[in-house]
């Protein structure tokens, strides 16, 4: 199968002609028709995550189909559609998993990074950790849902029900929560890279009530933010603009160093707290309200063999919306 492999961190990564995975007890094998691009792979492969498996196949926004199930499948067939997202498997057994947040479990591996993914004609998966894709969706606007909207999605839940919603960096997740947002009755405050004009009109075609600069106050204070970008000295600019009690909070799995700030930013009861990954739960949630909103996915696409191409495209903020990698039929 061809495949695009990364060996080393700092490095592009390199075609490949690959054995076509077996499934094992409790997986599936899938043929990839389309994986999108997120930006935890740029923090993979510029190093900022540092222990992933190598040689590794990045990503984990898979659409494909089931062409055989492995010992012990009963939940798909071959010839269905499934998703895969980022959270590859989790132990089952500790009080993380055993409470519903086996997002938390330490023994958790993840796809793109401990387990081989998406940049492939092929791939296997934890059967537990794959999601029937919604019918209405194209594989190439299904493949956001998968992580864009699934993070996004938790992110917006721990908001609370902030009436005012500040986003901070309008990318993939954004344009999808926004939708969600909107479609819930919440007001829509987005905050791009300032001077980023073309980024604002796109927060405004998605939906958003208002759309500047990160350097820039919104028109009301905000019940909460999220910050999708991963630049920590959003954190304290975030808080500034919070009304008492609102929550801060941070949807990426990295962010740069968030700078000191006085205390007073933070008191009236104002919270920060972060996403870590996703559960089952939230996928069952989201993939069933998407249809419902319906979440409309605006994507990019790139070749399989252009993904370097792709990559610094998202790096470089090129891409709108979405990045999709179209990998088969």
């Amino acid at each position: 199968m061809r495949a695009m492999i990364l060996d080393e961190p700092g490095r592009p990564l390199r075609p490949a002609d690959l054995p076509v995975p077996e499934p094992g007890p409790g997986q599936v094998l899938l043929q990839v028709h389309a994986c999108g691009i997120c930006r935890t792979d740029l923090h993979i492969v510029d190093g900022e995550l540092k222990e992933p498996k190598l040689p590794l196949v990045l990503g984990h926004q898979i659409v494909g189909t089931v062409v055989k199930a492995g010992e012990g499948v009963k939940t798909f067939t071959p010839g269905q559609r499934v998703g895969v997202p980022w959270l590859g498997s989790s132990c089952n057994g500790c009080k993380h998993c055993l409470s519903g947040r086996e997002n938390l479990c330490d023994a958790a591996r993840f796809t793109g990074y401990d387990i081989d993914g998406g940049f492939a004609e092929y791939t296997v998966a934890d059967h537990r950790f794959c999601f029937p894709i919604p019918e209405g969706y194209p594989d190439l606007q299904a493949a956001p849902l998968l992580c864009a909207g699934l993070i996004g999605y938790r992110s917006l839940v721990m908001a609370g029900d902030a009436e005012h919603l500040g986003i901070y960096g309008f990318g993939n997740a954004a344009h999808i929560i926004t939708q969600v947002a909107k479609y819930q009755g919440r007001k829509v405050y987005a905050f791009t890279v300032p001077g980023d004009v073309e980024a604002q009109r796109f927060a405004m075609e998605m939906g958003a009530d208002w759309a500047g600069g990160s350097d820039q106050a919104p028109p009301v204070k905000l019940d909460a933010a999220i910050i999708f970008a991963p630049v920590g000295p959003l954190v304290p600019e975030a808080l500034r603009h919070l009304v008492k009690g609102g929550t801060v909070v941070c949807g990426g799995i990295h962010m740069s160093d968030i700078p000191s700030f006085p205390y007073e930013l933070l008191w009236g009861e104002r919270v920060v707290r972060s996403v870590a990954n996703l559960t089952r739960r939230d996928g069952e949630e989201f993939l069933a309200l998407a249809p419902r909103v319906p979440v409309r996915t605006e994507v990019t696409t790139f070749p399989l063999e252009q993904a370097n191409e792709a990559l610094n495209a998202l790096r470089n903020g090129e891409v709108h919306g979405a990045a999709v990698l179209v990998v088969g039929g």
